[in-house]
């Protein structure tokens, strides 16, 4: 088995698979192997199944890196045989029976709470999505981002099921494996206290905290590209 590592990278909530350019652009162009695959944010059981699927079929070590919502996904997808460790940007780190929605409510509020927009839905099964009002998206979620980038990812964003934020994490993998994280100080969307919550639970290796918007991806690439490049050498050098 090759013990050169694939970073498989998962998104969040409001947000799609191309929200990661900014890092994967750098990752390819440093060499790396790269997926960034999207998730349905309807159940994180399946979310988390369908990360575990793709993780395993790749040849050789796999890093995952979940944002948002996404951190909550490589918690549960961590359990693949060939995932060698996690890191965990601007994120949810729910423990074993224990959702979302219930570790974001030991934490103060975020700023775009008030302005979450809910909308029932009957396609056969019930279901209520989030999404963040359209005129207040720049600011809470793209902060930092272009205005025109910024709009068109507002009338474009994934909404979550809210049965993805109140379902239990059946297990998590996060216990053993090695775990970086990235706190943003200024997010809007997640409270920091919650973000530094997550990454000291996981018993992170290195937590890097930097001033920057729910988007750290897009306002701060190279720190945190330079992370997940230090997390890969010292898997490889393990492997």
């Amino acid at each position: 088995m090759s013990s050169r590592v694939t970073y498989v990278l998962v998104h969040g909530a409001f947000t799609d698979a191309s929200c990661w350019w900014p890092i994967a652009l750098r990752l390819l162009g440093s060499g790396c192997r790269v997926l960034a695959p999207p998730v349905s944010m309807r159940s994180l059981a399946d979310d988390g199944g369908y990360i575990r699927r793709i993780a395993r079929g790749v040849e050789g070590p796999v890093i995952l890196v979940g944002h948002d919502y996404g951190a909550a996904v490589v918690a549960v997808a961590g359990s693949a045989s060939n995932v060698a460790g996690t890191v965990f940007v601007n994120g949810y780190v729910p423990d074993s029976g224990e959702s979302i929605a219930e570790l974001r409510d030991l934490f103060p509020a975020a700023e775009a709470i008030p302005h979450l927009v809910a909308s029932p839905l009957s396609d056969g099964q019930e279901c209520t999505e989030l999404s963040v009002d359209i005129d207040r998206f720049p600011l809470l979620v793209a902060e930092g981002v272009s205005d025109d980038e910024a709009q068109v990812m507002a009338v474009s964003q994934r909404p979550i099921a809210v049965s993805a934020l109140t379902e239990r994490a059946a297990a998590v993998a996060w216990r053993g494996l090695p775990t970086w994280g990235v706190v943003s100080a200024a997010d809007r969307v997640i409270h920091p206290e919650l973000q530094r919550f997550g990454c000291r639970r996981a018993l992170a290796r290195r937590i890097l905290e930097l001033d920057a918007p729910h988007l750290v991806m897009h306002t701060h690439p190279a720190p945190i590209v330079d992370l997940l490049l230090d997390a890969a050498t010292e898997i490889e050098s393990r492997a």
